[in-house]
């Protein structure tokens, strides 16, 4: 059995399970965003992207310890206000007005922080990455992380440029 299995199936079941639910919000969300490009709502892709990915932060707060506060907590703070945002802009003002472009930009920018702490913790916990050297790691790590905002930027763009509320009835 491939180390990477070996070690996912060895998890303690709470971290598994926000893994899990992490990684159906990463792919929900993208189903979801790829929908806003094509000028379609897709609704239960967003329901199920916004429920998992607020279940995601929640789960790091529930399931793991919160001392000492660490970065993890300040993403989950500030990913649980923005997706408290996109639910009101999407389900509460129904995408009326400016909320459509404040529910897309809110959800990319959900599924950028997201898919940021996967990028993280891929680098601390994947064998191939996590034994790079410190400063290789840390330029590496830049790197990645401006490639795929730029990609989230794009996203964005395309998002707010292509969908209209009128479809999302």
């Amino acid at each position: 059995m491939p180390v990477m299995i070996h070690a996912f199936l060895h998890l303690p079941p709470l971290t598994l399970a926000h893994i899990l639910i992490s990684l159906l919000g990463i792919g929900s969300g993208f189903a979801a965003l790829f929908g806003l490009i094509e000028g379609k709502p897709f609704p239960r892709w967003t329901a199920v992207f916004l429920s998992t990915t607020m279940a995601t932060s929640a789960t790091g707060f529930i399931f793991f310890p919160l001392h000492p506060f660490t970065p993890a907590h300040g993403v989950g703070i500030l990913s649980l206000a923005i997706l408290a945002v996109a639910i009101f802009a999407r389900y509460v003002r129904g995408l009326a007005g400016a909320w459509c472009q404040t529910y897309v930009i809110s959800a990319v920018l959900a599924q950028y922080l997201n898919f940021f702490v996967l990028v993280v913790q891929s680098f601390q916990h994947v064998p191939g990455l996590k034994t790079l050297p410190p400063a290789q790691l840390h330029s590496t790590l830049v790197i990645v992380h401006g490639v795929f905002l730029a990609f989230f930027i794009m996203l964005a763009v395309f998002a707010v440029t292509r969908f209209r509320p009128g479809r999302a009835a």
